[in-house]
């Protein structure tokens, strides 16, 4: 059975919350937040432990909620802005799997097919429902929390 790292991105590894303004914006169709917002860890240092997971069985895997807006093209617009952000921060290359669903959606019952998977999820609710393996709460320290659940 595979093993897979699932990251969440935005509160677990980007700033989104910290763009100024972000809700605005996305509450007008603006893709601004999901294109600068600052990483919450150092990219170089997350690189590092995801290719130190991979030579050790485990696949790396972003499942990441569009904004809550039902809109197609702003949906487009928010995945390619997720997708850019991940190849400008030099983490594209790395992932096995990135998945941008809909807001809302069960994570665990999109991951599911993968096999086992350990979740890093800043929301406490995704965490609970996850049904695919572990899932923890990466907030103080992301690649701590990484180390700390493949060893």
């Amino acid at each position: 059975m595979d093993k897979w790292i699932w990251l969440v991105m935005d509160g677990t590894f980007v700033d989104l919350y910290g763009v100024k303004n972000w809700l605005a914006d996305l509450q007008s169709l603006n893709t601004r937040p999901y294109e600068i917002a600052r990483p919450l860890v150092n990219t170089w240092s997350l690189l590092g432990v995801l290719l130190w997971a991979k030579e050790n069985g485990y696949n790396i895997g972003v499942i990441s909620w569009l904004s809550r807006n039902p809109s197609v093209d702003y949906g487009e617009r928010v995945t390619k802005a997720k997708l850019d952000w991940l190849k400008k921060h030099d983490l594209d290359f790395i992932l096995d799997e990135v998945l941008i669903v809909p807001y809302g959606v069960d994570k665990s019952n999109v991951c599911q097919k993968y096999g086992y998977g350990i979740l890093f999820d800043d929301e406490k609710p995704n965490r609970e429902s996850w049904k695919c393996g572990k899932a923890v709460n990466p907030c103080e320290d992301l690649i701590k929390a990484i180390l700390e659940n493949i060893r």
